[in-house]
This record gives structure tokens, C-alpha cells and sequence, in this order.
């Protein structure tokens, strides 16, 4: 997957402190632009490792996290 030209976008509820802040991008994951994955990275570090999820995981990676549950479901 190449990130080189991700166009990363930081989080809303990212503040300006400097503090706990995320990034996140849409990536296309291969050749005939099929496959489409939600990558997440933190943004006082962008060269740390990148979550990536389906669309649909990534929705229910959020709904969890709003509803109160980080984990796995």
C-alpha cells in the first residue's frame, strides 16, 4: 500500500495542544482502485505504524469507540 501521496487530514476532535492527535486518510489499496481502506496514524509521529480498515470496519471501529468500547467487538 503506498501512503507516499495519502492525502492525510487530522482529526476534528484533535486539539491544538500538541496532544493526543490523529490523522486519517483514504487510500486506495490496489491497481484498478476497487479496494478503498481508512488509514489512521498519529500525527506527532507520522512515520509510526498506520491502522488501516475497511469502510465498514472503519464504522464500526467508530461506532465502538462512541458507544464506549475501544476494543475489538
Amino acid at each position: 500500500m503506498d501512503l507516499s501521496v495519502a492525502a492525510w487530514r487530522t482529526s476534528s476532535y484533535s486539539g491544538g495542544n500538541g496532544g493526543q492527535c490523529v490523522e486519517v486518510a483514504a487510500v486506495i489499496s490496489n491497481q484498478d482502485e476497487s479496494g478503498v481502506l481508512c488509514a489512521v496514524r498519529d500525527s506527532t509521529d507520522p512515520e509510526s505504524p498506520i491502522l488501516a480498515f475497511s469502510p465498514r470496519q472503519w464504522r464500526q471501529f467508530t461506532a465502538g469507540i462512541k458507544a464506549g468500547r475501544p476494543g475489538p467487538a
